[in-house]
């Protein structure tokens, strides 16, 4: 591969030369418009300046993800998204590699962690299960200099470098403010269903989805929560209890996957585009039942998005280059049945 220049960068983000000169010399502010387009072409075309060059370690070029294993729709989908990296972002030598593990099992995540090959590995991208024996595994990857950053659910106790991913007690509060619009100003019971309540991204989206309901919508409330792995079949006999202890559920929000076995479990009661289904993540699956009238709302994050921020925040990590914070936000989408993309 062909050394990048500075020319090339300032053809990529479409300004000069010289612009290009202030930005890496920090005569331009960080959050205008050339300065995001030229950190975006520095990151995508993996030009490193001759005065950062000496930091960049050459013989540690490895990026690692610890996704999920199992069936999530979602998570299969950041594990595509790693595989076409290299497409996207050309820095020459780099290798992006995934591992799949159950998150839901702290012992096993730590293991993984524990057991990444250091040789040449520049840095580490996870979803995190907040568990102390994760923790300590991350906190084990800092302390050898190894930078970590949490990719969709966050790990702040620990010794993360960055996290990367939506805001999820907003994601919550915005499916909250939805199911309560839906409801007409009604009481009604609703019901939570979620992975496990040891990932924090489905504490936060629960929080937030109890609090704009405390808050706005008064009549509306919780009446049960339950866990499903982010299984199909284990989220579907979840739904089944639940249905049969509120056989006249107005709703239900869907903070993980397994949503294929809610919509299962309501048609299997009739309650299918009777009980309102909110969930996460516009997946093939949830699509479907979008279209079909199962589900109501999907409250969506890019994917790939996603995975090119966490590669493009560890590199700079990686080589000490700056991280445009404006880039690397992850924004929240909400998908009715009428704006499908």
């Amino acid at each position: 591969m062909a050394r990048v220049t500075l020319k090339d960068v300032a053809e990529a983000a479409g300004v000069s030369i010289a612009t290009v000169d202030r930005v890496l010399n920090g005569r331009a502010g960080n959050a205008s418009r050339s300065a995001v387009r030229v950190q975006e072409a520095i990151n995508r075309l993996g030009y490193a300046p001759s005065a950062l060059s000496a930091r960049v370690d050459a013989a540690r070029r490895r990026f690692v993800f610890v996704l999920p294993s199992g069936e999530n729709p979602f998570m299969s989908s950041l594990s595509e998204a790693v595989g076409s990296l290299s497409d996207w972002m050309t820095l020459e030598g780099a290798v992006y590699e995934t591992v799949r593990v159950d998150v839901f099992d702290g012992a096993a995540l730590a293991a993984a962690l524990d057991g990444l090959e250091r040789d040449g590995l520049a840095g580490v991208a996870l979803v995190a299960l907040d568990h102390p024996m994760v923790r300590e595994a991350v906190n084990h990857l800092h302390a050898a200099g190894i930078p970590v950053v949490t990719l969709v659910s966050d790990l702040p106790g620990s010794r993360r470098a960055r996290y990367v991913g939506i805001d999820n007690i907003a994601a919550g509060r915005t499916a909250g403010a939805l199911m309560g619009r839906f409801m007409g100003g009604q009481g009604a019971e609703v019901a939570i269903v979620g992975g496990s309540f040891d990932l924090r991204d489905h504490v936060e989206r629960q929080l937030g989805f109890k609090r704009v309901l405390a808050e706005e919508f008064g009549n509306v409330r919780v009446v049960d929560v339950r866990e499903g792995r982010d299984d199909r079949e284990t989220t579907r006999r979840a739904v089944e209890a639940l249905l049969a202890r509120h056989p006249d559920l107005a709703g239900i929000y869907s903070v993980g996957a397994g949503n294929a076995g809610i919509v299962e479990a309501l048609k299997a009661n009739g309650r299918a585009g009777k009980t309102l289904l909110i969930a996460h993540e516009l997946t093939a699956e949830n699509r479907a039942a979008l279209l079909a009238g199962a589900m109501q709302a999907v409250i969506n994050q890019d994917c790939g998005h996603e995975i090119r921020s966490a590669a493009r925040v560890m590199r700079a990590l990686a080589s000490g280059t700056p991280i445009v914070a404006e880039q690397e936000r992850i924004r929240i989408d909400v998908f009715l049945r009428e704006n499908l993309p």
